[in-house]
């Protein structure tokens, strides 16, 4: 059995910068340093953090007044960011930037009195903080779009007067259709002048086509609950792989390698490559050799810290 690995895979600047705030936090404040949702969705790196004094909670009031809180990488509402400002907690933004490009887009439009149609998934976190960025006194709307039967269905006050922004973890194939659907229903409808979806999330689709082309079964390390994962098994299903989304090398049943040649292995955004290793050395031992396949794109984008964290560190 060929064990063929996905590059690039894992971690995107995004959730390196996330994690590192969090760690630099803990380190400048000591613990407990409070961690509104999951910074990043994967269980072993939020339990790493919790072992470390994070203390994740789902709503501000779970956070004590004067405490330090972190915003998750998947970005808050405006009124989030209110209240926290209202209670004077010490607040370190870890929203990623390719969101918090989205979150501007979203405030430019709805400035200029136009309606926003957002294509991404109902409730998910990044979707929730950009909806809630939305500023309605210029009277304009925002719309979820899920389907591309949304997208055939969808009204707005004024198609003259209309934009498009997407969540950034979504499968660039199934957003294209969407996106097309609207244009042909909206032909004025203004659109970002750089893509929404992620450089990481392209990049880490783009692989797992080319891995697809090659394995029978396609093992996509990440959470239940991360939507770029999803995409990725999703995506190598559709080009005839039998694709599995695991959280760790334990849920690997015998069963999916019986009589497979070619297994690929990719991970999520938010997945660290440790957990891809223990995969291999699972695979490793079920008698797999292992070499690199993937499309070889090498990522060089590195995030900053927020200015206040970068001042304080030595």
């Amino acid at each position: 059995m060929e064990i063929l690995l996905a590059k690039p895979r894992g971690f995107c600047a995004g959730v390196d910068r996330a994690i590192e705030i969090v760690e630099r936090a803990l380190d400048m404040f000591g613990a407990p340093i409070y961690v509104r949702h999951e910074v990043v969705h994967n269980r072993r790196v939020v339990d790493d953090l919790r072992e470390k004094g994070a203390v994740f909670v789902e709503e501000l009031d779970a956070v004590p007044d004067d405490a330090t809180v972190i915003f998750s990488a998947h970005g808050v509402s405006q009124a989030v960011e209110d209240e926290a400002n209202r209670r004077g907690l010490h607040v370190f933004d870890a929203t990623c930037p390719l969101v918090t490009k989205v979150h501007m887009e979203v405030n430019r439009y709805a400035r200029q009195g136009c309606d926003v149609l957002l294509i991404g998934h109902d409730g998910h976190p990044e979707v929730e903080g950009t909806m809630g960025r939305f500023d309605t006194s210029y009277g304009g709307q925002i719309r979820l779009i899920e389907t591309v039967a949304d997208a055939e269905q969808v009204e707005v006050n004024d198609p003259e007067k209309l934009a498009v922004v997407t969540q950034t973890t979504l499968s660039v194939d199934d957003t294209t259709d969407i996106a097309e659907k609207l244009r042909e229903r909206f032909p004025a409808m203004a659109t970002p002048k750089k893509e929404d979806i992620c450089y990481a999330t392209t990049n880490r689709q783009e692989a797992v086509k080319s891995l697809a082309r090659q394995a029978e079964v396609m093992l996509v390390v990440g959470a239940a609950n991360s939507s770029n994962s999803n995409r990725l098994r999703e995506l190598a299903e559709k080009l005839g792989c039998r694709a599995y989304l695991i959280n760790d090398a334990a849920e690997i049943e015998p069963d999916w390698l019986r009589d497979t040649a070619h297994v690929g292995v990719t991970a999520g955004a938010s997945a660290p490559e440790s957990l891809v290793q223990e995969v291999i050395q699972r695979l490793e031992k079920e008698g797999g050799r292992t070499q690199e396949a993937g499309t070889g794109v090498e990522e060089k984008v590195v995030f900053h810290l927020p200015r206040a964290m970068r001042a304080a560190t030595p």
